[in-house]
């Protein structure tokens, strides 16, 4: 019997680029609703961000293949398209998650005590970025590492 999921995958390490990109438009969706809620319902708004947090945090420091876009990635979206036929490294998109969680931690913190300007240019600023991601595969915080791996070296 096969599994199909994205976690069962044999080389540690590695992400199926499709999945970063539904996983960036995933993201994309809630900060989109977070910028259209929070001002008319700042608890549900504060919600969505706080949680965006959280799946950034775990994908960033635990693992991509078990975040909560993986998963519904790998129950609904991999099934039907297949295995794919290259995987990448990991470590450039986690850390593009870091930096995402880097810049919503402040936006949960600046809407809750009312900077609202700070929480949404903060939560603008990753939305822009998730959804350049999503749309063109274009990864910013991916280049940032390789660029960052580069000037180490």
């Amino acid at each position: 019997m096969t599994s199909n999921r994205i976690s069962a995958c044999p080389l540690r390490g590695q992400v199926d680029p499709r999945l970063v990109r539904f996983s960036a438009g995933a993201t994309a969706v809630v900060l989109a609703v977070v910028v259209l809620v929070v001002d008319s319902a700042r608890p549900l708004g504060l919600f969505l961000l706080a949680s965006q947090v959280a799946v950034f945090a775990f994908t960033a420091f635990v693992s991509f293949q078990w975040s909560v876009w993986a998963q519904l990635y790998a129950r609904f979206i991999w099934p039907r398209i297949g295995p794919p036929t290259r995987l990448e490294d990991a470590r450039p998109p986690r850390f593009a998650q870091l930096i995402g969680c880097v810049l919503t931690a402040p936006a949960v913190v600046c809407f809750a005590v009312g900077v609202d300007i700070a929480g949404y240019v903060l939560t603008a600023l990753v939305l822009g970025v998730t959804a350049l991601n999503a749309a063109t595969g274009l990864c910013l915080g991916c280049r940032v590492y390789l660029l960052s791996q580069r000037l180490r070296a």
